[in-house]
């Protein structure tokens, strides 16, 4: 048996896709259990590639009554920030997030999403 790892490159296009699907998609080719010979205490993912990422779209009314939230620590510290500001300035990093928790929690996670680029 092979202890070598065979990584794929998948390029997927964001355009007019839903933005859960796609992030599920992509955490799933990460994780690499679209594979036969899938371990879950190994990482055999592939690289994912995601183009025209600002062109992704979200279903219902979710850019404008979605609300991220996070806190400083200090009193009064609470920040909201709504889906579509964060979208409109840094969609990139906003699907990486959803990908980044649609991976599992553990020590593998920080070199799954390693692997995931988007433009």
């Amino acid at each position: 048996m092979s202890t070598e790892i065979k990584r794929d490159k998948h390029a997927l296009d964001a355009s007019g896709h839903p933005a859960g699907r796609l992030a599920s998609e992509t955490a799933v080719l990460l994780m690499g259990k679209h594979k036969v010979n899938f371990q879950s205490n190994l990482d055999q993912g592939d690289f994912v590639e995601i183009n025209n990422i600002n062109q992704l779209a979200f279903t219902g009314k979710k850019l404008e009554k979605n609300v991220y939230q996070r806190h400083s620590g200090y009193p009064g510290g609470l920040k909201t920030s709504p889906l579509a500001k964060i979208f409109k300035e840094e969609p990139a990093r906003l699907f990486t997030k959803m990908v980044y928790n649609m991976l599992p929690k553990n020590k593998l996670r920080k070199e799954m999403i390693k692997r995931l680029k988007v433009n």
